[in-house]
């Protein structure tokens, strides 16, 4: 960091401010100006957004950034889903965890993939309905089985079913407290998936899930990949390039500052 950014960023300033200054100090850095979208600043608690005509103001001579972030690892012109578990996803241990167990459990191939990629959307791209989200990423390249299972994760996660192994985790006690109850539509969703055809897979994926968070496991990507091969139907044009519906949210992560 240069004597100018050091200038601004001062120890009286907030830590919100301190973030905001660096953040300031490396788009002057950047050839373009790379945008947040709404949704961004909403996690940060912020309903708002800068203008085009603004940014270009604090930004004299450059034009916004129309494809990949350059703080981000790049990716292949045809990335496949092993390629964003390497340079897109976030904090994947758990997920690989989660199909090992499934692996050691002697679980089908369908149950393995459903339970590595049960949380995407959470390490990828967003936390809240998250299996909703994740079944919607990956519906076009999967099984109905594995998609299905993924999306009604989402609510039996919050029912115990002791018969399948599956207590109420202690865990969500620790994050929610004890008087924590799901939303009413989380409690009429478990209703259906209770009569879904897919309800064991979807099961399997809460029971192999809340014992993966081992901080001191180590689990190989590399031995998912005959699986991901046989299950897991990798567009040729690349993941996001092809013109599946849920493409969209395949580019969003790849280039999630584009500014259109």
């Amino acid at each position: 960091m240069g004597p100018q950014a050091t200038s601004k960023i001062t120890s009286e300033m907030t830590l919100s401010d301190r973030a905001d200054a660096l953040e300031e100090h490396m788009m002057h850095e950047l050839d373009t100006i790379v945008t947040k979208s709404v949704f961004a600043n909403l996690t940060d608690g912020e309903v708002a957004m800068e203008g085009g005509a603004a940014l270009q103001k604090k930004h004299p001579g450059k034009f916004f950034n129309m494809g990949a972030d350059p703080r981000l690892p790049p990716m292949p012109d045809k990335p496949t889903l092993l390629d964003y578990f390497k340079n897109r996803f976030a904090s994947t241990n758990h997920l690989l965890q989660s199909g090992a167990l499934a692996i050691k459990n002697g679980h089908s191939e369908k149950v393995v993939l459903a339970c590595l990629l049960h949380d995407i959307a959470v390490v990828g791209f967003i936390r809240c309905d998250h299996g909703y989200w994740g079944a919607q990423m990956i519906a076009p390249y999967v099984d109905e089985e594995v998609s299905e299972a993924i999306r009604m994760h989402q609510a039996l996660r919050f029912f115990p079913d002791e018969a399948m192994g599956y207590p109420y985790p202690e865990l969500y006690r620790q994050y929610f407290g004890d008087d924590y109850k799901p939303e009413p539509y989380i409690v009429e969703e478990y209703k259906r998936a209770r009569d879904s055809k897919y309800y064991e897979t979807s099961r399997l994926i809460c029971v192999n899930d809340v014992y993966a968070f081992d901080p001191n496991a180590k689990v190989d990507l590399d031995q998912f990949e005959d699986i991901i091969g046989r299950n897991f139907r990798q567009p040729k044009e690349g993941l996001g390039w092809d013109h599946s519906p849920s493409a969209h949210m395949w580019r969003t992560i790849m280039w999630p500052t584009r500014f259109l």
